[in-house]
């Protein structure tokens, strides 16, 4: 396990996962349909179409329910505040550097469901962003699917680089990246602008690496737990499970082989201006 405790540094978290909407009822059961919007968006769809259609699903019952377990900060809200905290001092650095101000997300902890300015986050459609309000939604259950249905290996630093991708998609709307991306798209190239977009945000996610590994934060070989979910979350490895097929044409955030390299590039560099996927 890396050693946080050496970060002194916290980011803005707010934990709901102690009061959560439970969702249930229906002839499959919400989960059921969000298991195929699921789907849909990791066979090529895209997440904000599965944001707007969890937004309009008919749930028959919800209800909030108090879970104590999660009163107080626990070790995991911990951890997750310390690597938002290291990656807003990453990026105030980079911003500072060219005359400008970063403003830091905040990062929402849920458990099952919960909603935010994009509409409804749930467990199924993994850690996202939400740029309309500048946040970070994670539950982190979501991980063990991920090792369960995905054969990923797991462990905390392959989370923090999740948290490290979705800041840098945070990072990329400040940059106005995001705002460029939207006026560019067409029918024609909204996969490929969604792949770059995404490989970005993968080497934004090694920039954070690199800027505290000197921090002695990871033990020896450490950091190939991060290299092995960006691999296990690649589309090509997503899509030979669930659909047992490769379309490159649907990719939407690019290959195992992709995300690890550009991941690696931005470890290995340290500089924002090799991260230039647009190119």
């Amino acid at each position: 396990m890396a050693e946080w405790g050496k970060i002194g540094s916290r980011g803005n978290v707010e934990d709901r996962r102690a009061n959560s909407i439970g969702i249930g009822g229906g002839a499959l059961g919400i989960g059921g349909v969000i298991l195929y919007l699921l789907l849909n968006y990791l066979g090529g769809g895209h997440l904000t179409d599965v944001i707007n259609q969890l937004d309009q699903v008919q749930v028959p019952t919800q209800q909030q329910y108090q879970n104590s377990d999660f009163e107080g900060a626990d070790n995991y809200e911990v951890f997750v505040s310390t690597v938002l905290g290291s990656t807003n001092e990453m990026w105030s650095k980079i911003f500072s550097q060219n005359n400008l101000t970063y403003n830091p997300p905040k990062l929402v902890l849920f458990r099952q469901a919960t909603r935010g300015a994009c509409g409804v986050s749930t467990s199924y459609i993994g850690p996202h962003y939400c740029p309309l309000d500048q946040t970070i939604y994670l539950d982190e259950t979501f991980f063990q699917e991920l090792q369960n249905k995905f054969k990923a290996k797991g462990g905390d630093v392959a989370e923090a680089y999740v948290i490290a991708h979705e800041v840098g998609h945070h990072a990329q709307n400040e940059l106005g990246i995001l705002d460029e991306i939207e006026q560019q798209k067409t029918s024609a190239n909204e996969n490929e602008l969604s792949v770059k977009q995404e490989l970005q945000a993968d080497c934004f996610a090694g920039l954070w690496a690199y800027s505290i590994k000197n921090l002695g934060v990871f033990e020896e070989n450490e950091i190939q737990e991060a290299l092995d979910a960006a691999a296990a979350i690649g589309d090509d490895r997503i899509q030979s499970r669930t659909e047992g097929y490769v379309n490159s044409e649907t990719w939407t955030h690019g290959s195992s082989e992709q995300r690890v390299g550009w991941f690696t590039t931005g470890f290995n560099s340290g500089a924002l201006n090799q991260c230039n996927t647009f190119e």
